[in-house]
């Protein structure tokens, strides 16, 4: 991000609206801005919490709701035993509670107007809330645009968004989606128990009709580097890799 898209978009207050628990570690956090909050998928939010003495936390989280979600926006956070953040919305936020928010913000990690696919969406952990946000909007838009997401977690408990990721694979419109734990046996018979590798990838996009246009790779520092280079190893152009990091 850079400091001239921060101060094109200004400080706001957003309010909880909802509250719904993803895995053991992950809740999403549903926010009804006060202003108007137009945004593409894939885009992320910049959070600011202020203390009483007046001491300020700043974090930002990508956004996973469609853009075609009637202005609530969907923050799915992972609690940090060692955050400044995460903590508070995990034991102290609740409904009704205002936060500030700043954006959106980001133009590069987003799901193209021109649709020019098929898409490879690659995530790890809570990287996969941007390229759900693009799932989401491909659906809200009843485009049939190819796309296979592959998504690795460490168990099957921490699958982000799995029960619905589940129900979008089966209705078999063109999205296919990829699971791989990385700590426990795989619970669905196309799917893998390993880290993302080569041939993953090949097998993967062996889904889809023609090579993809884009590929988009989110997770942390070691899994995107990692992710990359499978898909570069699989054949893909690194020029039409795009990646979103976090973490270490």
């Amino acid at each position: 991000m850079s400091d001239a898209a921060a101060v094109q978009s200004p400080w706001q207050t957003a309010r909880i609206v909802r509250i719904e628990k993803r895995t053991p570690r992950v809740t999403s956090f549903l926010f009804q801005p006060s202003r108007s909050f137009a945004y593409r998928a894939g885009q992320h939010v910049d959070v600011r919490l202020t203390a009483p003495d007046g001491y300020q936390a700043r974090r930002s989280y990508s956004i996973a709701s469609a853009p075609e979600s009637d202005g609530v926006i969907e923050l799915a956070i992972e609690k940090l035993d060692d955050g400044e953040v995460s903590p508070f919305f995990h034991e102290v936020a609740a409904i009704g509670d205002e936060i500030e928010l700043r954006g959106p913000l980001g133009g590069h990690f987003v799901w193209p107007e021109d649709e020019n696919g098929p898409f490879v969406l690659v995530g790890g952990g809570s990287g996969v809330v941007p390229l759900m946000s693009m799932v989401r909007h491909r659906a809200a838009q009843n485009s049939s645009v190819p796309v296979v997401l592959v998504f690795s977690a460490r168990i099957w408990d921490e699958v982000i968004f799995r029960d619905e990721l589940i129900v979008r694979d089966e209705r078999q419109d063109g999205f296919d989606l990829v699971l791989t734990l990385t700590r426990e046996a795989a619970r669905r018979p196309a799917d893998y128990a390993r880290r993302v590798d080569v041939a993953m990838m090949v097998q993967a996009m062996a889904r889809l009709p023609e090579p993809p246009g884009i590929a988009f790779v989110c997770g942390s520092n070691a899994f995107v580097s990692a992710a990359a280079q499978a898909l570069i190893d699989a054949g893909v152009a690194a020029g039409i890799i795009r990646t979103e990091r976090y973490g270490v």
